[in-house]
């Protein structure tokens, strides 16, 4: 197996101590509304984020979505199936990528959204950032980027490296998915804290919260007031988003009860605020001990 060859890395930047690979100013992705969809692992970002892929395709946006983890299942629901890996593609050309075609690595999904997978590299081998890095470097090299107006990050679990906060160079925005529950919010506190070191250096900035698989939010909302959140769209425990991924498709293609309706429309919505109402939250984390005594516990 080729192994992968790792970018030298710049010291300096994000934040103190920070040692990050800095994005090529190559790699800026200009034109396109970039999000970065963040969030405890299993809190539901694939399914919002292909939902949100599909609903601004439905606004008459042209979407990419981009899969950044090495399960590479964040598009299934659009594609209805596991498609290939940039990381696969480029082994199986011996990493020579200009023997590669678009058709290759990026495939046509529900409604016309477009979809790849970074995939990642083996077990502990390897850096997410170079993933992401090789994965827009591709998208810039075959000229895919010119005509899209969105393209939608969907990152693995809690940010705990420089890896896996690559997708925040290039993001405009970040919206991060949690449910009404101390480990999801301790997680996105996290987050707004990576958000926060990136910023020094990049356009990211938060955008606002996803409230999943929730019913009520009063914790959540205790949360926003604290740091300077808003929740932009709230998702209920709805058993009907749950069966559309075991269908292997979004929810706009369910039959239109009331509550797929709602959520459809929840989702159109969001999509909506993000092209017309969306501003930059200066939000600021609070400390692990900070969380605990805000969240009522001892």
């Amino acid at each position: 197996m080729t192994s992968l060859k790792l970018p030298i890395m710049d010291q300096v930047g994000d934040g103190d101590g920070s040692v990050q690979v800095h994005l090529d100013e190559n790699q800026k992705i200009e034109g396109a509304l970039v999000i970065a969809v963040y969030g405890k692992g299993g809190i539901g970002k694939s399914t919002t984020s292909s939902n949100l892929s599909a609903a601004f395709s439905k606004l008459g946006k042209r979407v990419l979505q981009i899969g950044c983890d090495p399960k590479h299942d964040s598009t299934f629901t659009l594609t209805k199936k596991m498609v290939p890996t940039v990381i696969d593609v480029l082994e199986s050309v011996d990493f020579h990528a200009e023997e590669l075609r678009p058709e290759d690595f990026m495939f046509e999904g529900y409604n016309g959204v477009q979809c790849i997978e970074a995939g990642g590299p083996p077990a502990g081998t390897g850096c997410g950032g170079y993933v992401t890095g090789q994965t827009v470097k591709l998208l810039k090299e075959h000229h895919l980027l010119e005509d899209t107006d969105v393209v939608i990050f969907d990152v693995l679990g809690d940010v705990v490296c420089g890896g896996f906060a690559a997708p925040l160079q290039h993001a405009h925005y970040c919206l991060i998915v949690t449910a009404n529950d101390f480990d999801s919010i301790f997680a996105m506190n996290r987050i707004i804290a990576a958000i926060q070191a990136k910023s020094k250096n990049y356009k990211v900035r938060l955008g606002g919260v996803i409230a999943n698989r929730s019913k009520d939010t009063n914790e959540i909302d205790r949360f926003n007031n604290a740091v300077g959140l808003r929740t932009m769209a709230h998702f209920q425990d709805v058993d009907a988003i749950r069966r559309s991924r075991l269908k292997k498709c979004t929810i706009f293609e369910m039959e239109a009860t009331d509550e797929v309706v709602t959520v459809q429309n929840e989702y159109l919505s969001l999509a909506q605020r993000m092209l017309d109402d969306v501003h930059p939250l200066p939000a600021n984390p609070l400390k692990d001990r900070e969380i605990f005594d805000l969240l009522g516990f001892d």
